[in-house]
């Protein structure tokens, strides 16, 4: 959604804004001082009797909290603006008023976005339409100090991982059923609890025993559904509670972990910052410290008031895009429920000349380089013409869901390795495994990852790899940039001799693959690939339709499964 400037755009001289949240819960004004840095809040949080959230009665309580929120933090901004140095007393206390224009619910959002239209023409200031999605991770941004980190935002009604690339923060992985919060709360609303679910899940997990539940990553993607689906039924079942909560926590923080963790690998970026209200939860936090520390990466927690829904974030990102020139005429101001991270062009970072670094060198062994290197899960290094790949324990995952995984992952890696290879498809000779200690030793292929040597020819040779082994019956289950490998052919890969260009692309790390013939399964493949894309190439459109293409041909249900691909697509919680 491009920015429409209204006729009184704002100047550099943005000294404080009024910030208006309501997407779904909180009614929430702020005020935004620029020069202290300061953010004051007044919030009225809507409280159902029972169950979750229901619109109607959100809205209702978003039309009576609104207006008192917004009148209290008024009567800050004239406090504080008395003691402005050259303000005269006729002029507005506020300089802009930003507002929470989606995503969030319809009925919610429209009150809040009446509520801001009225006090920009009472004072006649500019308007500003912030992202809430963006406004959750810009506001982390601004307080750390970093750069361009990676961004994990886990809140209610989403969770999905960003990084900023090409004016835009790219969406990496997400969540492809429901939002992370919505999740927790379906089942301590099927327990019998009241809304919100999360902190009473936090509170039992405390004294429970870990349950093994389902732990479903796609690459960067993952799913809920299922695995609050066996939480309930093991509830059922007179599983304790506090057993079940402690698994959900297990489960579903090591799951955004890993995202997170894996996000930071593709990018090559080593800061991390959190959004989100279910960021709020102390074990959450404690496994992504516990990650970045292994990994030699900082992050970022802001403070609970910015990690709940709050309006400060919302007028902190607001005096950004008001000095950024990027506001918002009246007639132009309508609210988008459905208002993804991904649309927006981040004017306020136009003149950051580190705002959209080059690509991060690969991690992975490169020609010449004989020392272990941090991968997403693994150490991998070099000896001769032999990779050695070893699954090092993550401490921030239960020891026996790591013990679990990194087992079952290196099966599944070496035996998808070699069937992929039985297909015609270039992937290194497996030479050796060992799975009691998580190592595969590899035959060295190739001189580099695809992100380093992107081009459409290299990408159609992807999107062949894939359509082959999906008519063979499986997947790759992460087939980013990372992990595929061009260059010479080392040791005589198969296909080695061949005219296409195929013996220089390589496909490697299959420990997320699994068989299935159900095309879902083949379009989340695809969709894996071009998020990689977007977030490491700067011609991922152009990439993605040479790799669709090369599918479309070589697949016997091309057509099937790239449809199914537009599905996916679609499915994003804000699509």
């Amino acid at each position: 959604m491009a920015p429409t400037s209204s006729p009184t755009d704002a100047s550099d001289d943005i000294r404080r804004v009024l910030g208006i949240e309501g997407t779904a819960w909180a009614a929430s004004a702020a005020v935004y001082e620029v020069e202290t840095d300061g953010v004051t809040i007044e919030s009225d949080p809507y409280q159902p009797e029972s169950g979750g959230i229901h619109p109607r009665e959100a809205a209702e309580h978003m039309s009576e909290a609104v207006p008192s929120v917004v009148e209290t933090m008024l009567a800050e901004a004239r406090a504080q603006a008395a003691d402005d140095v050259g303000r005269a007393p006729e002029e507005p206390p506020i300089d802009a008023v930003a507002f929470s224009r989606g995503p969030g619910l319809g009925p919610c959002l429209r009150i809040v976005g009446t509520a801001a239209r009225a006090v920009a023409q009472r004072f006649d200031v500019p308007l500003v339409g912030v992202n809430h999605m963006v406004a959750h991770l810009e506001v982390g941004r601004h307080y750390s100090g970093f750069d361009a980190p990676v961004c994990l935002n886990a809140s209610g009604a989403n969770a999905h991982v960003l990084a900023f690339r090409n004016g835009r923060y790219r969406v990496l992985g997400e969540t492809m059923d429901t939002g992370v919060g919505n999740a927790l709360d379906k089942f301590t609303r099927h327990v019998g609890w009241s809304h919100p679910g999360g902190p009473k899940v936090e509170a039992h997990a405390k004294e429970g025993e870990y349950v093994d539940l389902p732990y479903v990553v796609k690459g960067m993607d993952f799913s809920f559904s299922g695995i609050m689906s066996a939480a309930k039924d093991e509830y059922d079942a007179g599983t304790p509670v506090e057993d079940v909560c402690r698994g959900l926590e297990e489960t579903v923080f090591a799951m955004l972990t890993e995202v997170s963790e894996r996000a930071l690998s593709l990018t090559g970026r080593e800061e991390l910052v959190l959004g989100g209200g279910v960021g709020q939860n102390e074990r959450l936090q404690g496994m992504l410290r516990e990650m970045c520390e292994q990994r030699g990466a900082e992050l970022h927690v802001p403070e609970n008031r910015f990690l709940r829904d709050n309006a400060g974030m919302i007028a902190v990102l607001g005096a950004k895009m008001a000095a950024a020139g990027d506001t918002l005429a009246i007639e132009a101001s309508a609210i988008d429920s459905d208002f993804r991270p991904d649309e927006v062009a981040v004017s306020w970072r136009a003149g950051d000349s580190e705002a959209d670094p080059a690509p991060a060198a690969s991690t992975r062994v490169d020609a010449g380089e004989t020392a272990a290197q941090q991968g997403a899960e693994a150490t991998v290094s070099v000896e001769g013409d032999r990779v050695v790949k070893r699954r090092v324990p993550r401490s921030y995952r239960h020891p026996a869901l790591d013990e679990r995984l990194r087992r079952e992952r290196t099966r599944v890696e070496a035996r998808l390795t070699s069937e992929a290879r039985r297909c015609g498809v270039p992937t290194p000779l497996v030479l050796d495994v060992d799975t009691a200690e998580s190592t595969i030793v590899f035959q060295r292929v190739g001189d580099r990852d695809l992100d380093a040597g992107l081009t459409a020819e290299r990408a159609r040779a992807v999107g062949r790899h894939l359509a082959t082994i999906h008519d063979a019956g499986f997947v790759h289950g992460d087939p980013t940039t990372r992990n595929v490998r061009v260059g010479s052919a080392g040791g005589g890969a198969a296909g080695e001799s061949s005219a296409d260009g195929d013996d220089r692309v390589f496909l490697i790390d299959f420990g997320l693959g699994y068989h299935t013939g159900h095309e879902e399964d083949h379009a989340m493949d695809l969709h894996v690939f071009a998020q990689s894309l977007a977030g490491t190439a700067d011609d991922a459109d152009r990439l993605q339709a040479a790799a669709e293409d090369a599918y479309r041909a070589t697949s016997e249900r091309g057509e099937t499964v790239l449809d199914r691909l537009r599905a996916v697509e679609g499915r994003g919680r804000y699509q």
